[in-house]
């Protein structure tokens, strides 16, 4: 576990509106939809852009759409958390929040040259990040 979870990222139980003491639980509230401001959170924290939510998560549009709702669908919702994992991941591997936005933002020849924060729109792009971080973690050149 993260010094910072995923859950954290997205601003915890408060935004959430739920009790999240468990893995279960946060399965069954990603199922249920997270609320937008779940999103908003990870922005206004500086830990992701509008831009980069635009590719990783759901578009513009339809954020604006959700807004209306008030929360998003379970899909949007796995993906959000995915990204927070991962950006809470990179915090935890490099010791700061700033350390982590660089280089998720830099391209990084041991994914082919693409960002890292690019691959998170899927889960596979997501999980090569993942296995890239733990190298790192662990001192295997990455």
């Amino acid at each position: 576990m993260t010094s910072v979870s995923a859950l954290d990222m997205v601003g915890g139980q408060a935004v959430i509106g739920r009790p999240i003491s468990t893995s279960r639980d946060l399965i069954d509230a990603v199922r249920s939809g997270l609320p937008v401001r779940a999103i908003e959170h990870l922005i206004e924290s500086g830990r992701m852009t509008l831009a980069e939510i635009d590719l990783a998560v759901l578009p513009r549009k339809t954020l604006s759409h959700r807004r209306k709702i008030g929360t998003l669908t379970m899909e949007q919702s796995d993906r959000l958390i995915r990204a927070a994992r991962v950006i809470a991941e990179a915090e935890e591997t490099f010791g700061s929040q700033e350390k982590a936005g660089k280089w998720l933002r830099r391209p990084t020849a041991a994914l082919d040259g693409e960002k890292p924060i690019a691959l998170l729109d899927t889960s596979e792009g997501a999980t090569q990040v993942e296995a890239l971080l733990g190298r790192i973690a662990h001192g295997i050149a990455a």
